[in-house]
């Protein structure tokens, strides 16, 4: 039997707490503050905290954790198994695609639109940050396709 379960995007999201693992915290906070331009909260000398686009993600100094992600064929592309990420709106991505376009960023993907003309389509691109950790920004021109079968 088959449940058909209409999900919809709540305005009310809750931010999550994401803790990564990264070999060095000045290279984290480089790339997170510096480029991404993600406020800092509290840190010590293990771990710093950041404000990921209102999202509470935590770099925490951890060396032998750091490692390259697994890949699977997505629409053609070699994603990074393990990632994280944002959704944004068009203009927030745009305007921080072009500012890592024009910082010379190394892409894994490239931004783009990934299934075009089909549920779910969505521009995406997707990076490293200096330990390896893989993310994906997104957006959906329309935000209700988020979750689209």
């Amino acid at each position: 039997m088959e449940l058909n379960v209409a999900v919809t995007q709540s305005t009310d999201l809750s931010p999550f707490h994401l803790a990564i693992p990264v070999d060095d915290l000045a290279a984290a906070e480089a790339f997170y503050h510096g480029l991404l331009g993600c406020p800092i909260g509290r840190r010590s000398d293990q771990w710093i905290d950041f404000n990921l686009f209102g999202h509470q993600l935590v770099t925490h100094l951890a060396p032998e954790e750091c490692s390259s992600a697994a890949t699977n064929k997505v629409d053609g592309k070699n994603v990074p198994v393990k990632h994280f990420g944002v959704v944004l709106n068009a203009e927030k991505w745009r305007a921080l695609a072009d500012r890592l376009n024009a910082a010379g960023v190394d892409f894994i993907i490239e931004p783009g639109v990934r299934f075009k003309d089909q549920p779910g389509e969505q521009g995406t691109f997707f990076l490293s940050d200096p330990a390896g950790n893989a993310l994906e920004f997104k957006y959906f021109d329309d935000p209700g396709m988020l979750f689209a079968v």
